[in-house]
């Protein structure tokens, strides 16, 4: 027997539940638009305007632009960074290649081990490579003759250094481009006899030619926009990214600093434009029929690979082992004693442990924070249906920081950040800034890897949710969080390791009660106190090797326990 009041009292309740979920996931789109307009598109605004500008505020057009183009000593700084960009792009792809293919197509002995110790450089700061590089081949290095009279202090440290830094990145990307390949492909060249290097060349690199173009752009990319190595070791050698710091700290000529700003904007955008055309063009390789590659043992092929990485692993343990020892030596080259006298970092210059500790801080805030935040904007891009045009614009901001390369950020928040008539002025000079400009700094990635996570999961979820008139957000953290659990901590850690050794989308924006550890390392090193910036960058590659194991026993125990499902079968 039906009964027409509760009937309508039931239909009521559902379009006013029904309602406010709308009303909700509305909200909450607008409120990522709104962080993502402020902490990204606004600051770039006023960069864009200030390299347009006089002195004194009022618009000169191109001028700065042609000042810049008609000084040489500046202009030269594009031609360094494409030399320095081109040259280390191509030495790491051809490493990474080689190493990459070791790893993925032999049977060699410690292949695990050594796997995990080339993925070394990625937990350091850009700067402790090129501090290593200073007492190995500098004026007072043990290996100097090693340079048959060229300094290191210039094109060649800058290469270096950013080569042992940026390998890990093309490694991991060409390690996941060899692992998935159709093992019947090798299996018919063999059965036609084609030789190793014939079906190198019309098997392998085709089937890998995305991932090789991605990570080139990836490389090109990290070396034309980082600043610690170059401001290091690269002595005269003037780089774009340098030149900023210089106009600005060095001659507070901030409409030039965004000019440059602009300049170095540009080849950052087109490498971001290019790897997305590149990501369009790529197609499944590996189909349902598709057999895993899984090498053979081949005694002669596997020790030819173990002698080629050994080399590499040499020179990333020596570079590694190099700033250890020195983080440990009193006195380079005089006094060889080991002592934890470089680790007393409240008696020197540039920073002291309290910079360690706002590091660890800061670090915590963006992981935390970033995560929560970054997921739950990724999810209402993806999961919630309706607002197209909201979710898209949504999804365009989140992209644009890739193409920003942090140090035009740090100086795109100056601009915005510092001016009196901006109401979130009191920012400026907080830890509060920092954690917002890290976190843009990092979006990107982090929104990738959310949106590929939230797109495994079938949308049935939130279907039968919305039929069982449960509430979105409901289904978002009894359904869709804990099945995202592995996701969600790694953006956690990739947050927490990067906001450790970031250098520059913070060196404009600190103040004296929030100087970070990285930017300690800078300082220590300009002001002659190389050896305790050494120590400072190894106490923040420990820091991160420390937590990086700390997340994966945690993360290994979390998804045991609340994952196991994905073992399970039918």
């Amino acid at each position: 027997m039906s009964n027409p009041a509760l009937a309508n009292n039931n239909a009521s309740s559902f379009i006013e539940r029904f309602g406010s979920d709308r009303l909700l996931q509305v909200v909450g789109l607008v409120i990522a638009a709104v962080f993502l307009l402020f902490a990204m598109i606004l600051p770039l605004y006023a960069i864009l305007s200030k390299s347009v500008q006089d002195k004194s505020g009022t618009f000169v057009g191109l001028k700065n632009f042609i000042e810049y183009a008609s000084t040489p000593s500046l202009s030269s700084s594009v031609t360094n960074s494409l030399i320095i960009a081109g040259s280390t792009t191509l030495i790491v792809i051809t490493l990474a290649l080689a190493v990459a293919y070791a790893l993925t197509r032999s049977c060699m002995r410690f292949k695990g081990v050594i796997r995990v110790l080339m993925m070394g450089p990625i937990f350091a700061p850009s700067l402790l490579p090129a501090i290593s590089l200073v007492y190995l081949f500098g004026n007072q290095g043990v290996l100097k003759s090693w340079l048959m009279g060229e300094s290191i202090y210039g094109p060649i440290g800058i290469i270096i250094s950013l080569s042992f830094w940026c390998f890990p990145h093309a490694l991991m990307i060409l390690v996941t481009a060899l692992s998935n390949t159709d093992a019947r492909l090798y299996e018919t060249a063999r059965a036609m006899r084609t030789s190793g290097l014939r079906t190198f060349l019309t098997i392998t690199l085709p089937s890998i030619k995305y991932g090789l173009i991605s990570a080139s752009f990836v490389v090109f990319t990290l070396v034309i926009t980082d600043f610690g190595a170059p401001k290091v070791i690269g002595g005269q050698y003037n780089v774009l990214a340098t030149d900023i710091y210089k106009q600005v700290i060095g001659q507070q000529n901030f409409q030039m600093g965004a000019v440059v700003s602009v300049i170095l904007l540009l080849p950052a955008m087109l490498a971001f434009a290019a790897d997305r055309w590149v990501q369009k063009k790529q197609v499944a390789l590996v189909t349902a029929r598709a057999e895993p590659m899984r090498p053979k043992p081949n005694l002669r092929k596997d020790s030819l690979m173990l002698l080629l990485c050994l080399p590499v692993l040499g020179v990333i343990l020596g570079i590694l082992g190099m700033a250890v020892y020195a983080s440990f030596v009193t006195f380079w080259p005089y006094n060889l004693t080991l002592s934890l006298n470089n680790y007393q970092f409240d008696l020197m210059d540039g920073g002291g442990w309290d910079a360690y500790f706002n590091s660890i801080e800061m670090a915590f805030y963006v992981a935390i924070l970033g995560t929560l935040l970054i997921f739950t904007n990724a999810y209402l891009v993806e999961k919630v249906n309706g607002f197209k045009g909201l979710r898209t614009l949504v999804h365009l901001f989140a992209m644009v920081p890739l193409a920003v390369p942090g140090l035009v950020l740090g100086l795109a928040y100056i601009f915005f950040f510092n001016n009196p008539n901006n109401p979130f002025n009191s920012l400026y000079g907080t830890m509060a800034i920092l954690v917002i400009c890290t976190i843009g700094h990092y979006y990107t990635v982090c929104h990738l890897t959310a949106v590929t996570a939230l797109k495994q999961i079938d949308r049935e979820f939130e279907f039968v949710s919305a039929s069982l008139k449960v509430p979105f957000y409901t289904t978002f953290m009894r359904v869709t969080m804990p099945l995202c659990l592995p996701a969600l901590m790694e953006i956690g850690i990739y947050l927490f390791v990067n906001a450790m050794n970031t250098v520059s989308a913070v060196v404009f924006l600190y103040s004296s009660n929030t100087t970070l550890a990285s930017v300690a390392v800078l300082n220590m090193d300009d002001a002659g106190d190389i050896a305790p910036a050494a120590a400072m960058g190894v106490l923040l590659m420990v820091t991160c090797i420390f937590v990086k194991c700390l997340h994966w026993s945690l993360s290994h125990g979390f998804i045991n326990r609340t994952q196991r499902w994905r073992s399970l079968k039918g």
